[in-house]
């Protein structure tokens, strides 16, 4: 299962106290207490593994180390390591504490979520021409703590969207290495799938139905992932009795959920062109043409219909580096 919207706590690491320690040696009082280390910062970093939030489904807090306490002879605790937390690429960090948000768009991109404290003084930095046997130390100061809220919004060149079962994952399946769960029947997909098409990001957002937008199905935990795809390709089934209205169901949720998603470059297809007869599929194609809504015919069982879309793919590529 997919999980793309968790909240977890973190707590950066605190500085370690300071030393309030003498010189033992011999006809030698003076301070020699260290320092303490400063404690562990806490980063975000951005990874390909878009399964990789499951990983906090059960932990939910996460702490760096706090630095050592100073020592005596001058010798400063050390500093504690920091804490790397690994999100996919297209996570939104919400500091739900301070009202901060971050965004990883990029596979290593490092974000500082939580500062560490610093370490404390110890007593040899308070030594003075009046001083000279100084008892003050510093305690280390605490690290930032906040609750985190992980939101993943998928970064794609291409998202399939449509109904169900209209041919969504078996039209990624046959473009790419994806191997997506294919089935004749309702909600076959439930989490988005993605594959490569060469340099392009093409991703099956499963679960739109009527009432999407609204938390029917399963589109509402889905819709957020059409946002930041950047084409849209349209699946209608040439099985439907009525593709318009099958289309129209699918562009009045995503304007209900965003506007600005009904503004998106869209090529529109209808899939499983296979399962009719050409007669039916040519009425249907006409009727969409009617409407003004050009689409194109194709099957996973047709070569000629599948390198029609590689074209469109093609030609996407393309554009992606002007």
């Amino acid at each position: 299962m997919l999980i793309d919207d968790i909240t977890i706590r973190i707590r950066a690491g605190s500085g370690g106290k300071g030393a309030a320690l003498f010189n033992k040696n011999l006809n030698q009082y003076g301070p020699v207490g260290g320092s303490g280390g400063d404690g562990g910062d806490i980063y975000f970093v951005g990874s390909s593994d878009l399964s990789i939030l499951s990983s906090y489904r059960f932990k939910k807090e996460f702490s760096a180390k706090n630095g050592q306490n100073g020592k005596g002879q001058f010798r400063d605790g050390s500093n504690a390591d920091d804490l790397v937390l690994y999100v996919p690429v297209g996570t939104i960090i919400h500091n739900l504490t301070v009202k901060i948000d971050w965004e990883i768009v990029s596979i290593g991109e490092r974000i500082l979520a939580a500062r560490g404290g610093h370490g404390g003084r110890g007593n040899f930095h308070f030594r003075s021409s009046v001083n000279t046997r100084p008892k003050e130390f510093e305690y280390g100061t605490p690290g930032e703590t906040f609750a985190v809220r992980l939101e993943l919004k998928l970064i794609a060149d291409v998202g399939l969207i449509g109904l169900p079962n209209v041919g969504k994952s078996s039209l990624l399946n046959e473009l790419t290495n994806a191997q997506s769960k294919v089935g004749n029947f309702l909600f076959t997909t439930l989490e988005p799938n993605l594959g490569a098409y060469y340099e392009l990001v093409l991703a099956d957002i499963p679960g739109l139905i009527e009432g999407a937008s609204v938390g029917k199905g399963l589109g509402i935990k889905f819709l957020r992932h059409i946002e930041r795809t950047k084409v849209l390709f349209h699946m209608v089934s040439a099985e439907s009795a009525d593709p318009y209205k099958d289309y129209k169901t699918i562009r009045q949720e995503l304007g209900i959920y965003n506007k600005s998603l009904l503004e998106k470059k869209e090529f529109i297809f209808l899939g499983k062109s296979d399962a009719v007869s050409q007669a039916e599929l040519k009425k249907k194609l006409s009727l969409l043409k009617k409407k003004k809504l050009p689409a194109a015919a194709i099957s996973i069982y047709d070569y000629g219909s599948i390198e029609k879309v590689k074209k469109i793919l093609n030609k996407l590529a393309k554009e992606k580096h002007i």
